[in-house]
C-alpha cells in the first residue's frame, strides 16, 4: 500500500541538515509538512510550512505539533560528545517518549526515528557489524548512551495502528554539510587534528541524499505492512515475521544501520579532502592508549573547572577516530528497500568542488 501522497508529515530538526533535507523532498511530494523548532522560522512559514514554536520536552509542544500527521520523522536530538548528562537526557530521552506518547494519541500511523550507529558502542571495533548488536549501557559520552534510551522507548512503542521503526545513519556529509565536514578541516588547519591509532581504521559514511531516502523508504515500508495488520518486533521463538507476499520482513519494532555500503580508511578521506584543497596530509599521529588517557585528563579539567565548550579530546572521541565502524546493510536493503543512490566516489567530488569554490 503506497503512503498517501496527501497525508499530513511532522519533521523535528526540520531545519537541521537532515531534517531539512527530508523537508524539502515532502514539499516536492506535495506533502502538507509540519516542522517543530525551538524559534520562529518565518522562512519557512513563506513555504508553506505549519511551524510549532517550543521545546519537544513539553508535551503541550508535542501535542500541537502531531495534529494531522500520519508520519512522524523524529530528526531531532541533542548531539555532541560532551555536556551535562542532564541536558541529553531531556532533549534525547524526555523528548522521545512525550512526541511518542502525543503521536499515539493524535492519531499518527507512523514513527520513523533518527538514531545513531553510536548506540551500540562497547569501546571495540564494529567490522561488518549487524543489528544483533545490544544497545549500549556504558560509554564515556552522554550521547550515545541517551540516543540509546531513546531507541529502545521508540521500538518498545511500536503496536497495532502506531507502527514505530529506527534508522542508524553514520557520519552523515555532503554538500551543505555544517558539521561534520567542516569541523575536520578547522581542526585539521589548526593543526589540531592527528591521526589516531594506526591509520588503518575503517568506516562507514551516509551521503545526505542516501540518508534522506532511507526515511522515506522507512515510511513506505511501514505503509506496506499496514494492509497485513500489526506486525510484532518479534515471533514467539525469537525471529522476526515474515511476509511472504512482500518477499520481506517487517521493519516495525527494528532498527537499521544506514550507510553508504562503501566503507573507507578514515584518515586516507580525510587526507583527499585535504590535498584536494591544497591543504598539508595529516601525517603525525598518536597511540589510541595516549589519545585516551589525554581524553580522559582533558574531560576531568573541564568537568572540574567547568569550562565552555568541547574538550580537545575525549575518550570516545579517540575511540571513534582509531576504531573500525562499519555495518552489515543488509537488514535496510531487505526489509527498507533501501539502496544508496549517491556513491561516496561521486559525492565526494561534489563536495570537493563545493569546498574550493567556497576556498576561492
Amino acid at each position: 500500500m503506497r503512503v498517501d501522497p496527501t497525508s499530513s508529515v511532522l519533521v523535528t530538526g526540520g531545519t537541521g541538515f537532515l531534517g531539512s533535507h527530508l523537508v524539502a523532498r515532502l514539499l516536492e511530494a506535495g506533502r502538507p509538512v509540519t516542522v517543530v523548532s525551538r524559534s520562529p522560522q518565518p522562512q519557512l512559514v513563506a513555504r508553506g510550512i505549519r511551524v510549532v514554536v517550543g521545546p519537544l520536552h513539553k508535551p503541550s509542544v508535542c501535542e500541537e505539533a502531531v495534529v494531522g500527521a500520519a508520519t512522524v520523522f523524529h530528526v531531532a536530538a541533542r548531539v555532541g560528545v560532551w555536556g551535562r548528562y542532564a541536558d541529553f537526557h531531556r532533549d534525547n530521552v524526555v523528548a522521545t517518549e512525550t512526541l511518542l506518547k502525543a503521536a499515539q494519541a493524535g492519531g499518527a500511523e507512523r514513527f520513523v526515528h533518527t538514531s545513531t550507529p553510536s548506540v551500540v558502542y562497547n569501546g571495540h571495533d564494529l567490522a561488518d557489524a549487524n543489528e544483533s548488536l545490544p544497545l549500549t549501557t556504558d560509554c564515556p559520552s552522554p550521547y550515545p548512551l541517551t540516543k540509546a534510551q531513546a531507541e529502545a522507548a521508540v521500538i518498545a512503542a511500536n503496536r497495532e495502528g502506531f507502527l514505530t521503526t529506527a534508522l542508524r545513519p553514520h557520519l552523515i556529509w555532503g554538500t551543505g554539510d555544517p558539521h561534520l565536514v567542516p569541523r575536520i578541516l578547522a581542526r585539521a588547519r589548526a593543526g589540531r587534528l592527528r591521526i589516531v591509532g594506526e591509520g588503518k581504521n575503517r568506516v562507514d559514511m551516509v551521503h545526505i541524499t542516501n540518508a534522506t531516502q532511507a526515511h522515506l523508504d522507512a515510511e513506505q515500508a511501514l505503509a506496506d505492512f499496514n494492509h497485513i495488520g500489526y506486525s510484532s518486533s518479534e515471533t514467539a521463538d525469537g525471529k522476526r515475521e515474515d511476509h511472504s507476499d512482500l518477499g520481506r520482513k517487517s521493519p516495525a519494532g527494528q532498527a537499521y544501520f544506514i550507510t553508504n555500503n562503501e566503507p573507507v580508511n578514515l584518515w586516507d578521506w580525510i587526507n583527499t579532502l585535504l590535498t584536494s584543497l591544497g591543504e598539508p596530509p595529516l601525517t603525525k599521529s598518536i597511540s589510541l592508549k595516549t589519545a585516551s588517557r589525554l581524553g580522559a585528563i582533558a574531560e576531568t579539567v573541564w568537568k572540574t573547572l567547568r569550562l565552555n565548550g568541547e574538550p580537545p579530546m575525549t575518550r570516545f572521541i579517540a575511540a571513534e577516530l582509531a576504531k573500525d565502524h562499519w555495518f552489515d546493510l543488509t537488514a535496510a536493503k531487505r526489509d527498507l528497500d533501501y539502496t544508496p543512490k549517491v556513491t561516496m566516489e561521486q559525492g565526494t567530488a561534489e563536495l570537493i568542488e563545493e569546498l574550493k569554490a567556497a576556498k576561492a
